[in-house]
């Protein structure tokens, strides 16, 4: 079977490998049908990923076809649609055993710390892989596993109905935010640098936006929520000033969720956390988010509605990585398609 492998930093190719097979009672085996770009996979193509390591099978965002099972394997069927959750945990660690597998201690991601899902056959466990409705769309089962970042935010966040929440950054994460804390009854405000980013916000249910580069975030905050900050702040933008902004805007007990994995450090005081007792939490991956996406997914509440931009086929997977860099402005999520 051919797979997309990065070899080093700005190098992939479309290497041969041999095509994996059922080992174990709960193994599934999937006929890959649509791989999402993730910024993570274009982290690794750059080499600036710091977790993943080289060479490696890229991919997480995944939807395929089962085409066969093994024989303990009992909650998925030969010809079902199902995407990928894309997380490997030991299940005894301290995380683990508070119920957070997502940050487990020895966790392996899926197309990063281990060979992922662009290529045309995976073997995962049973537990890894999930049903959904044969009737959606690949292009819109491929987009669970984002989705699922976004609601992790939102849980993260307690994002309750009528909670006012800034979103910083209208990318694709914050767009999966924005859906997940809209369907969560939440008033939402997202910032950006890009006016049609916003725009594009503003048709996926934003109420209000901002453009960071030509508008004080800190004065539209206070306007829109009467003085009182926003209850919730996510950044999904997350470099230091974004961070740092975070704490002036938010409310009097409220919570910032911060996504990136930026290194560099910002600075923060300590008097506004402690004067308003400000949770601020982190937020990665998920965790147990794909039942609640796979249901919004199937009831067609979650839809990506322009979402996914761009659709290259597999033989173009160069080409689609080179637009992506290239234009990253005109891209919000690029797909790779398989036969």
């Amino acid at each position: 079977m051919k797979a997309v492998q990065v070899i080093e930093a700005h190098k992939l190719i479309v290497k041969e490998m041999e095509k994996p097979s059922i080992k174990n009672p709960d193994d599934v085996l999937v006929k890959v049908k649509c791989v999402g770009i993730c910024g993570s996979d274009m982290h690794i193509y750059h080499g600036t990923n710091p977790l993943a390591t080289l060479p490696r099978v890229i991919g997480h965002e995944v939807a395929g076809e089962v085409v066969a099972v093994g024989e303990a394997v009992s909650t998925v069927n030969v010809g079902d649609h199902v995407v990928i959750e894309p997380i490997r945990y030991c299940g005894t660690c301290y995380a683990c055993r508070k119920g957070r597998p997502n940050v487990c201690k020895h966790l392996s991601v899926f197309g990063v710390h281990e060979d992922g899902g662009m290529r045309e056959w995976v073997v995962l466990p049973e537990k890894q892989v999930h049903a959904v409705d044969p009737s959606l769309p690949w292009d819109e089962a491929v987009m669970a596993e984002p989705y699922t970042i976004g609601a992790q935010a939102v849980w993260r966040g307690q994002v309750n109905k009528g909670d006012k929440v800034l979103i910083q950054g209208a990318g694709p994460i914050g767009i999966c935010v924005l859906k997940m804390a809209k369907l969560s009854g939440a008033e939402v405000m997202i910032s950006d640098l890009n006016d049609e980013r916003l725009t594009f916000a503003k048709s996926n249910g934003a109420d209000y936006v901002v453009n960071a580069a030509k508008e004080n975030v800190v004065e539209a905050v206070s306007f829109w929520t009467k003085g009182e900050g926003a209850n919730i702040v996510i950044d999904a933008a997350c470099l230091p000033k974004t961070f740092e902004l975070a704490l002036q805007v938010v409310s009097p007990a409220g919570t910032v969720v911060v996504l990136g994995f930026d290194e560099r450090p910002s600075a923060i005081p300590t008097l506004p956390i402690t004067k308003n007792e400000v949770t601020i939490v982190g937020s990665r991956l998920q965790t147990y988010q794909f039942s609640k996406v796979i249901r919004l997914l199937n009831e067609r509440k979650l839809t990506h509605n322009g979402l996914v931009t761009h659709q290259f086929p597999f033989e173009k997977v160069q080409e689609a990585f080179s637009f992506v860099e290239s234009y990253p402005d005109q891209v919000l999520k690029a797909l790779i398609i398989f036969d």
